[in-house]
């Protein structure tokens, strides 16, 4: 079976610091894994996705993520965040159409 889970349950960093959210799946076929980022009092914006190719994921607004199979991780940085980055992140990931993510699991990155 497939599965997701994001070790921080909370996140706090100062402004202009570096932002690391783990996430580490279970899961042994193909496959598509996604950050999806939540604002306060708005829906999920998609973050980023690695369907296959580079390890190294680049997405909007400065995250990047990366795939490190050794590790079964795919964990979400951004080099200088921002008071506005404060959020919720959920990774999630599916074996079957990239479109349709399952197996999310979200926790709150207060920054």
């Amino acid at each position: 079976a497939q599965s997701v889970t994001q070790p921080d349950s909370h996140v706090t960093v100062s402004e202009e610091y570096s932002l690391e959210l783990r996430c580490n799946y279970s899961y042994g076929g193909a496959l598509y894994l996604f950050w999806y980022v939540q604002y306060p009092g708005q829906g999920l914006q998609l973050l980023l996705r690695y369907f296959s190719g580079d390890t190294l994921v680049k997405g909007i607004k400065g995250f990047e993520a990366e795939l490190r199979k050794s590790e079964s991780s795919f964990n979400l940085r951004k080099p200088s965040v921002h008071w506005s980055d404060a959020a919720e992140y959920f990774c999630a990931l599916s074996d079957t159409v990239p479109g349709t993510a399952g197996g999310a699991e979200h926790k709150l990155c207060e920054v």
